[in-house]
C-alpha cells in the first residue's frame, strides 16, 4: 500500500492542485492532510474545499487554530503579531461559517497500522500544534519531543523543511510544505510511505507548480501582507 502524507497548504491552491495530480499519477492508495490548510494565502476557501473533497483524515495545524480563535501574544514575535492577525481577518473574510467550523473540529493526531507497520502523524509535536522541531535537532531531544508513543514511523509537518531520519530503529519523516517551502527550493513538498508485506520505504516527493501565478494572485490581493508573501514565494525562505 502507498499513502502520502501533505500539509501546510497555506491557501495556495495552485500548489495543492499541482500535488493532488501528482498523487495521482503515482498511484497512491490514500491522502491524509497534517494541518495548516489556509492561512496565508489568497485562497483559502478554495483550499478547504479541495483538502475535504479527498474525504480522508484530517488533523490540524497551529494555522488552522489561528483562524478558530485569533493569535495570541507569546505565539509570534511581537511585531509581527498585529500584521499576522490583519492576515487572519482576511482569511477569514473570504471564508464561510462551515469552513470555519470545520478546522475548529479537527483533531490533533493520527494513527495508523499498515500491514504491521504502526504510523504516528501530527502537526509539530504530538504535545503541541506550535513547538519547532529542526531536522538538526539533538537525538536526545527528537527522541524526547516525537517519539512518546509506540509506533514505527512518526510524520509530521509545522517546519516547511522536509527531511526523514532514523533513530535508534524510528522513521521521523517530516513532509515539508506544500503551499510555502522554506529550505530554498519553491517546490511543492510532500512524503510517501509505501508498506509492503511488511516492510516500508519512505520518499520526499518535491513538485514543480505555477509560482509566478500565486506571486500575481497576491499582487493583485487586497492582502495585508502581500509583499513579505511574495518575498517568501519567490525565495522560498523566511
Amino acid at each position: 500500500m502507498k499513502i502520502a502524507f501533505i500539509s501546510d497548504i497555506h491557501g495556495n491552491a495552485t500548489a495543492l492542485e499541482a500535488v493532488l495530480e501528482d498523487i495521482k499519477e503515482r498511484n497512491v492508495d490514500n491522502v491524509y492532510v497534517l494541518g495548516d490548510i489556509c492561512y496565508r494565502g489568497t485562497e483559502p476557501r478554495r483550499s478547504v474545499e479541495l483538502v475535504r473533497k479527498l474525504n480522508t483524515a484530517v488533523i490540524k495545524g497551529n494555522a488552522d487554530e489561528w483562524i478558530v480563535r485569533g493569535i495570541q501574544k507569546g505565539e509570534v514575535p511581537d511585531p509581527a503579531l498585529e500584521i499576522m492577525n490583519k492576515e487572519r481577518g482576511y482569511t477569514l473574510s473570504r471564508m464561510d461559517r462551515e469552513s470555519v467550523d470545520y478546522l475548529y473540529n479537527l483533531p490533533s493526531e493520527l494513527k495508523i497500522e499498515i500491514e504491521g507497520i504502526k504510523i504516528h502523524a501530527y502537526h509539530a509535536t504530538p504535545n503541541s500544534l506550535f513547538d519547532v522541531v529542526s531536522s538538526d535537532e539533538s537525538e536526545e531531544k527528537l527522541m524526547k519531543t516525537q517519539i512518546v508513543q509506540d509506533a514505527d514511523l512518526y510524520v509530521y509537518a509545522h517546519i516547511h523543511k522536509p527531511y526523514i531520519r532514523y533513530l535508534k530503529g524510528k522513521c521521523i519523516i517530516n513532509t515539508g510544505s506544500v503551499g510555502l517551502p522554506f529550505d530554498g527550493l519553491n517546490k511543492a513538498s510532500y512524503a510517501v510511505v509505501e508498506v509492503n508485506s511488511g516492510n516500508f520505504h519512505t520518499s520526499i516527493i518535491r513538485v514543480e507548480y505555477d509560482v509566478n501565478k500565486v506571486i500575481n494572485q497576491f499582487r493583485e490581493s487586497d492582502y495585508p501582507n502581500k509583499d513579505f508573501m511574495i518575498n517568501l514565494l519567490q525565495k522560498a525562505k523566511i
